[in-house]
């Protein structure tokens, strides 16, 4: 199965009955990208645009799915240094390179030898100690690599490897939502493996979408933390409560948030990450960050950044849940 990304689930609550006589409420689902997909939009009459969902997700698995030996991503991870990137992945890469420096690094795509060497990714694990960590180190850090005026990727070290999990699944949607757009879409909710964008309103019910979000202490069962109104924006969530894995010998359980600047997964007090932004993309990186960051950088960077609203569950000194959110995104909780 060809997985982009794993995510904090999110459920939907949307009518299935619809009363407007204007517009037809339509739905596409199915798997993509290593997830369920759930799209739902109105329209004047009844559409189908299947063909269309499919070569958008094609299109992102052939530039940016490290689970294909034959994409773009794959070549260049493993040497192609003459490829010319398409848009797609351009516009991934540099997208990464602004998030990347916006939170000082803690959100870095060449963490992928790291996360298959801890055993998350598409490549052979590794036995890990600090020896191990250490040499891998060298090979992490976005300001190591550059896209030339030619289109190819510029590697400094030619083992490092990309991964844009951690991005792509959101990018997925944006390109999605962009080819809605184009056909004259103004009202729908697009959920991938629990990420979303929303455009207009939910047109059942003359009001604007809502959205639940999961409570990350329930590992076993979903139950609902938060909802909150979302309207042209997207979200992304991120969590190591049920993305984690138990080494067979020692028991030990490592989640799968790799902090790039000691090369060890990170467990910390962040349980987890909910970021609103102008595209799913975005949310998607912050999100990820925001596992790896420690808190008070999270809250700062949250503060500083006026075009994302965040809200993030943790675990205070005393071992009690807390949460924090920002005021904008505090205005959309549903009362």
């Amino acid at each position: 199965m060809n997985r982009i990304c794993y995510i904090l689930g999110i459920s939907l609550f949307i009518s299935c009955a619809s009363t407007s006589g204007e517009l037809v409420e339509n739905r596409s689902t199915g798997a993509a990208l290593g997830t369920s997909y759930s799209l739902i939009y109105f329209a004047e009459d009844e559409v189908d645009y299947q063909i269309e969902i499919d070569s958008v997700f094609q299109a992102v698995n052939r530039s940016l799915s490290t689970y294909i030996s034959d994409s773009d991503i794959s070549k260049i991870n493993k040497g192609d240094s003459t490829l010319v990137v398409d848009e797609m992945f351009e516009e991934v890469f540099m997208l990464s390179k602004n998030v990347f420096e916006k939170t000082n690094g803690y959100f870095d795509p060449t963490v992928g030898v790291l996360v298959n060497a801890w055993g998350f990714g598409p490549e052979e694990q590794m036995a890990m100690d600090s020896t191990a960590v250490d040499s891998l180190l060298h090979l992490v850090g976005f300001d190591k690599v550059a896209i030339s005026e030619k289109g190819t990727v510029q590697k400094g070290h030619p083992d490092i490897y990309f991964d844009f999990n951690a991005v792509a699944k959101g990018y997925a949607i944006d390109r999605l939502a962009k080819m809605f757009d184009g056909k004259g879409i103004r009202n729908y909710l697009l959920e991938v493996g629990g990420e979303l964008v929303a455009k207009g309103e939910n047109q059942n019910k003359g009001k604007p979408w809502v959205v639940g979000i999961d409570d990350p202490e329930m590992e076993t069962r979903r139950e609902l933390k938060k909802t909150i109104y979302l309207k042209n924006r997207a979200l992304a969530s991120s969590g190591n409560y049920r993305k984690f894995r138990v080494d067979e010998k020692t028991g030990k359980r490592y989640v799968h948030t790799v902090d790039p600047k000691t090369g060890y997964t990170k467990s910390g007090n962040t349980l987890s990450a909910t970021v609103l932004a102008n595209t799913c993309a975005e949310a998607d990186a912050f999100a990820t960050a925001f596992m790896a960051m420690d808190l008070d950088e999270s809250f700062k960077l949250l503060s500083q950044q006026r075009e994302l609203d965040g809200y993030i569950v943790y675990i205070d000194e005393h071992g009690d849940t807390q949460e924090f959110m920002t005021e904008g995104f505090e205005e959309l909780v549903v009362k």
